[in-house]
């Protein structure tokens, strides 16, 4: 059965075109820094907001029209829905696809029944990816939505809370294993606190430390050999959140001897609520060997949550695509539209535009990065003003052959500081602004 009939495969047609169902700047096989575009992009569509966003609000129900939902929470309803996700996601020409357990399929009555019901669905998405060619990049467990976790999951303070995610994580591994996963994402959307008058963080930080080890533990028992990503957040839903940006995470990671086993997933959005710039995070990240994957979305400057939007900006998309190249690539991990379209735009087409929208804007942010890395000027400009440090007393310094005795016979025998010179910060600016 399809599900988008009078929708062919999105070709590429360059920048020229006026086909809004086509590709501008994606062209999956463009040769980029050595590497085609689907290498460094690894594009992904997510199955939450893709196939199971509703269009609801705080002020009204669902707008979206999804022909394949017939308005049940059945296990035959969500088999159908696979069959209109592969669809789409290969006329869009993405490679992979991310859900969390619960999107996929529908919670039972009990975790034997939810269990149960994953498999049944489980098996209808193996078979579509062996029909397709498409993969998962990533699965996750679902351990907010329930009332159950309303205290959190691994932070819960109630231990058999912490006992039921164990074991739904347990399964979310195992189901992502057997779907040949190549990440799996810890995403701690409770693990936070309120209110510190109820809370004691010290537990449950350290119950945060025990769970992720129990899932590395159990990975490695099962031969799951997926990269395991932490994704921040500093707020929404719970006040504070114990993942708020890459910096706390990594923090976090290192003081429970997890910084070996597990890597960052980095979300524009997560990063503007942080107070962080999308590149700051990624730098961050990236400089201390620990940028693992990302999701791609932005947020509305002049809200203050989470909206969830596809990414059209290209000066972000540009800056994102920099600090990648400079790393050499997201491998295993990707890009995951984490986005969803506006509770306006309600029709399944949207839904194409959106995609498209996304893939062209970073596929242009690619060609832009590598343009201004070839140029050079961007990176001469910062090795020229580091330059101090590459001989005599900054070339010490850096290589801990002095300390503050030395330091300050220095500068008594030299009497100043040499001059400082201008940052250059407009200059700059105009620079990125040519490539654009």
């Amino acid at each position: 059965m399809a599900f988008f009939p009078d929708i062919p495969k999105i070709p590429f047609e360059g920048p020229k075109t006026k086909n809004p169902l086509a590709f501008r700047h994606y062209n999956a096989s463009e040769i980029v820094e050595g590497r085609t575009m689907t290498d460094w992009l690894r594009f992904s569509v997510c199955y939450w907001h893709t196939f199971r966003g509703t269009g609801s609000d705080p002020f009204g129900p669902g707008t979206l029209q999804r022909p394949w939902d017939d308005g049940s929470d059945s296990v035959e309803n969500a088999v159908k829905r696979v069959g209109a996700a592969f669809e789409f996601i290969e006329k869009l020409g993405a490679p992979y696809y991310c859900f969390h357990d619960r999107d996929v399929a529908p919670e039972g009555a009990n975790l034997k029944e939810s269990n149960r019901n994953l498999d049944a669905v489980a098996k209808a998405l193996g078979e579509e990816q062996k029909r397709t060619g498409i993969k998962l990049l990533w699965g996750t467990a679902n351990l907010f939505s329930n009332p159950r976790f309303m205290h959190g999951a691994a932070t819960s303070c109630n231990a058999d809370v912490f006992a039921f995610a164990a074991a739904q994580v347990k399964k979310a591994i195992e189901i992502t294993h057997q779907l040949g996963g190549e990440n799996y994402v810890f995403w701690g959307g409770r693990e936070g606190y309120m209110n510190l008058y109820n809370t004691d963080m010290k537990r449950e930080i350290d119950h945060l430390a025990k769970f992720m080890h129990m899932a590395a533990d159990y990975a490695q028992s099962i031969g799951f050999t997926g990269q395991f990503l932490f994704e921040p957040k500093p707020k929404e839903p719970t006040k504070h959140q114990y993942d708020y940006d890459a910096a706390a995470c990594l923090n976090f990671l290192r003081a429970n001897g997890l910084q070996d086993k597990v890597k960052l997933n980095i979300e524009t959005n997560h990063a503007t609520l942080a107070g962080h710039t999308m590149m700051h995070e990624l730098e961050y990240a990236r400089i201390q060997g620990a940028l693992g994957s990302i999701d791609a979305n932005t947020g509305d400057l002049l809200l203050g949550w989470d909206t969830d939007q596809f990414p059209t900006d290209i000066y972000l998309t540009s800056q994102v695509m920099l600090v990648i190249l400079a790393q050499g690539g997201l491998a295993p991990g990707g890009t995951n539209f984490d986005a969803k379209v506006r509770r306006e735009s309600f029709e399944p087409l949207d839904l194409f535009h959106a995609h498209i929208g996304g893939m062209d804007a970073f596929a242009r942010g690619l060609k832009i990065a590598a343009a201004i890395r070839a140029d050079g000027a961007l990176s001469k400009f910062v090795k020229n003003r580091y330059r101090s440090y590459d001989s005599g007393i900054g070339q010490k310094i850096e290589a801990g052959n002095v300390g503050f005795v030395e330091l300050e016979k220095y500068m008594l025998d030299k009497g100043e500081a040499a001059a400082n010179e201008s940052g250059r910060q407009e200059m700059l600016e105009n620079l990125i602004n040519d490539y654009l």
